[in-house]
Formats: C-alpha cells, sequence, structure tokens
C-alpha cells in the first residue's frame, strides 16, 4: 500500500519530460522527417506529399479503438508495449531503406514504388504511436489536478518539441554531415534511422523502470475476464457521451480550423528550404535545414511552448485565445518574404523561421488546453483521444493537396495562400472564445 502512495506521488518531472520526448519521436520521424527524407530521395512534390500525409491516417481513426485503451489493461502497460513495437520498427525501417542512383535522385523522379516498404513499416509505427497518444495523454490526465495539468502543458509540449529538436535538428544533421562527407543520400538516411532505433530503444528500457503506477490507473472494468458484451458497452458509452457534450460542433469546426495555416505550411517548408533557386526554394543544404528548422527554429517553437503554458496556466483559456490566435497567425508571413526575395544570409533565413516557429510554439498551446478542457469527464481519456483524431485530421486533409497545390501556383504564391487561410482561424477563434469558461485553467 505505501509502495502504491509513493508512486502515486512520484515527481511529474521523473517522466513527464521522457515521456513526451518519446511521444514525439515517431510523430516526427513518420510525418515531418519522412517529408524531408523523400524530398531528398527525389519523389516528386505532390506523391510525396499526397502518401506522407495518409500517414496521418492512423491518428485520425485512433477514436476507434481508443476506448479500449481506457477498458484493457492499464495506461501504464499500453504506454511500455507500444513502446516495444515501435522500438522493433525503427531497427526494420534502418535494414530496409530503399538506395535509388544518383541519377534517379538527380531527375526528381523517383517512384513513390520504392518506398512501399518503408510506408509499410512507417504506418505500423503510425499505429503504435497513435495508441502511445492515447494511453500516454490518458495518463497524463489521471496523475495530475487540473492546476497541474495547466502548468505542465507547457512542459509537456517543450519536451515534445525536444523530440522535434532530434528528429529535425539532430537526426537531419548528422543525415546532411553523411550526405556531404560521402556523397550518398541513401546511406545518409539509413545511419539517421539507425540512430533513431538506438536512442528509441534506450528510451523504452528507461520507462518500464521509471514510469509510476498511479492508483488511478486502472481499466474501466474490473478484473482480467471482462465480457465481450460489457466490452462493446464501454466502446458505446464512450462514443456516445462525447457526441452528447454541449458545443460539440462548435468544438469540432475549431478543432479541424484552427490550424489550418500550419496544416499547409508545415507539409512544404522544408522542401522549400532545400528545392533549388531556379524552382523558387532556398537551396539549403540538408546540414543547414538541420540546423535552421530542425534547431533553431525548433528551439524557439520550444519556447513558445514553454512561455504559452506559463501564460496560460496565469491567465486561463479564456482570456489568452485571442493573444495566442494572432501568434499562430501573424508569423506565417515570414515565409512569403522567404519565398519572395529568397534571401542567401542563413542567419536571416533562420530569424524568419525563428519568429514563424515561435508564433506557432505560443499559439499552439491554447489548442492543447482546448482539447483537455473539452475531454473533461468521466471518459476524459477516450474523449481526448477523439479530440487529438480531429487533430490530425486537421493536418491530413490540407496536407494531402498541399504538393499539388504547391506545384500548380509555385512557392510565392502558396504561401500567400496560406496568409489567406489565417482568415478561418480567427473566425473559430472568434466563435470558440464565447463559449469558453472564463475560469478554466488557472484554478
Amino acid at each position: 500500500m505505501n509502495t502504491k502512495t509513493q508512486e502515486t506521488k512520484r515527481n511529474p518531472w521523473l517522466w513527464i519530460p521522457t515521456l513526451y520526448f518519446a511521444e514525439g519521436i515517431p510523430y516526427f520521424i513518420v510525418n515531418n522527417i519522412s517529408v524531408l527524407m523523400l524530398a531528398k530521395m527525389g519523389v516528386p512534390n505532390g506523391q510525396m506529399a499526397l502518401f506522407t500525409s495518409m500517414l496521418y491516417l492512423p491518428w485520425t481513426i485512433k477514436p476507434f479503438w481508443s476506448p479500449f485503451v481506457d477498458i484493457i489493461k492499464t495506461k501504464r502497460w499500453w504506454v511500455i508495449a507500444m513502446q516495444v513495437i515501435m522500438s522493433v520498427a525503427f531497427v526494420l525501417l534502418t535494414l530496409a531503406m530503399p538506395k535509388p542512383t544518383p541519377d534517379v535522385i538527380a531527375s526528381g523522379q523517383t517512384p513513390i514504388s520504392m518506398f512501399y516498404i518503408t510506408l509499410m513499416l512507417f504506418v505500423i509505427t503510425a499505429f503504435a504511436s497513435a495508441t502511445h497518444d492515447i494511453a500516454a495523454d490518458g495518463f497524463y490526465m489521471l496523475a495530475l489536478t487540473q492546476k497541474n495539468q495547466a502548468a505542465f502543458v507547457g512542459i509537456r509540449s517543450t519536451f515534445y518539441r525536444l523530440s522535434s529538436i532530434f528528429g529535425q535538428g539532430v537526426l537531419v544533421y548528422i543525415a546532411g554531415a553523411i550526405e556531404t562527407k560521402y556523397d550518398n543520400i541513401p546511406l545518409s538516411w539509413q545511419v539517421t534511422m539507425g540512430v533513431s532505433a538506438v536512442i528509441f530503444c534506450l528510451v523504452t528500457l528507461y520507462h518500464t523502470f521509471a514510469v509510476p503506477k498511479p492508483a488511478a490507473d486502472r481499466s474501466h472494468i474490473e478484473g482480467e475476464k471482462a465480457s465481450a458484451a460489457q466490452i462493446v458497452r464501454e466502446f458505446g458509452q464512450s462514443f456516445a457521451t462525447f457526441f452528447k457534450k454541449p458545443g460539440l460542433w462548435l468544438a469540432i469546426v475549431f478543432m479541424l480550423l484552427y490550424r489550418l495555416p500550419e496544416a499547409f505550411l508545415i507539409k512544404m517548408c522544408t522542401p522549400f528550404l532545400v528545392a533549388g533557386r531556379e524552382v523558387g526554394g532556398l537551396g539549403l543544404s540538408t546540414e543547414n535545414v538541420g540546423l535552421a528548422y530542425g534547431t533553431i527554429g525548433v528551439l524557439f517553437l520550444t519556447i513558445g511552448g514553454i512561455l504559452g503554458g506559463i501564460y496560460a496556466s496565469k491567465v486561463g483559456l479564456k482570456k489568452s485565445l485571442w493573444v495566442m490566435a494572432a501568434c499562430m497567425t501573424l508569423p506565417c508571413l515570414t515565409f512569403c518574404y522567404l519565398a519572395e526575395l529568397l534571401p542567401t544570409n542563413l542567419v536571416s533565413i533562420s530569424i524568419a523561421i525563428a519568429i514563424e516557429q515561435f508564433g506557432y510554439g505560443f499559439g499552439f498551446t491554447a489548442y492543447m488546453l482546448y482539447m483537455i478542457y473539452f475531454s473533461e469527464g468521466e471518459f476524459k481519456t477516450s474523449h481526448y483521444a477523439i479530440c487529438t483524431a480531429f487533430m490530425a485530421l486537421s493536418m491530413m486533409i490540407p496536407g494531402m493537396f498541399a504538393g499539388y497545390i504547391q506545384e500548380a501556383l509555385g512557392y510565392a504564391n502558396f504561401f500567400w495562400m496560406v496568409i489567406a487561410c489565417c482568415i478561418a482561424t480567427l473566425i473559430v477563434t472568434y466563435l470558440a472564445d464565447r463559449k469558453i469558461d472564463p475560469d478554466y485553467g488557472h484554478k
């Protein structure tokens, strides 16, 4: 009994940082690093954006199995099991890396069929990662008070983004360094995946011993032999209660449109950075992308997340929403500046990226806190998973068409279209602001 009490009260700093670092690694590898990898391998933007956007699908449909994470086993069990599966997938990704020839890569017409095995492993990783998200986010809400949830939302966002620095900064820089030294793009990404596999295996091993076992972490159905009827009943109840929540449709519209500008921008920003200047890109090396976007950019995104969490915990969700919406939209103008002027100075490019990423990090905090706010209730884990599914859908649908739109408009006009999409963010912010509890997030 004493052990349970001690584990329940374990310092959140011992598990929140590493848990959300582990949550971020597979997400960013599957949904972000895959974009740069396929672009560097010579896959056309249209096909690259379509297939990598489809990798969001597991995060979109995860509500169909999220109730089982509530019902069967503990959240901790699901966290560890999914991390083991992803560790194995990363090892296999390392071994199965395709090797197109330099001539094929240079043509910019590398067939996507060369990457079918890679994409299949990405899909497996995505399903395990989506399930891990359900369990980890539910674990977070079970183990912390409402005030601590608001206070730590910036911390969890910080370490989630640090995993992005690891993926989009450190790993991309490693890939660039190997590419430069050996003039071998496939080898550079094979080594990159190998490093990912080693790091993730070590994190998984740590969590096997370090993640606590809160008393509140238990299945909805007690006992080991729950009947099929009980499971189906719990499954249906979790969905039914979500779709009976007051203000449901407004919440769905908010979750789908608040990030619309970023949904288009994030899919094309790294291809824009590495694309040749003759086609409207900046022509940066892989190493410089790892430095400017993956390290400096994500660092400022992380700082924005920290400050956003602190600000939200002090003034609450309602008072912070408009400030964060402005920070989410206005900095998108920096990519219009980059596409119009095509600067060559890495410092000015990095400053522009830093401004945009800081605004996104600060503004995204309101989105996360809104999902937690809307998920409150008995089935908070399942309801939060449904919310994050709408979040994934908000990224998936625009991303599927982003590459083809960019090919039709060119980079400069594409980024001006992104600015026009900011109107949608402002409209849904106005509508949601009228319904939010003024006291939520700081009591």
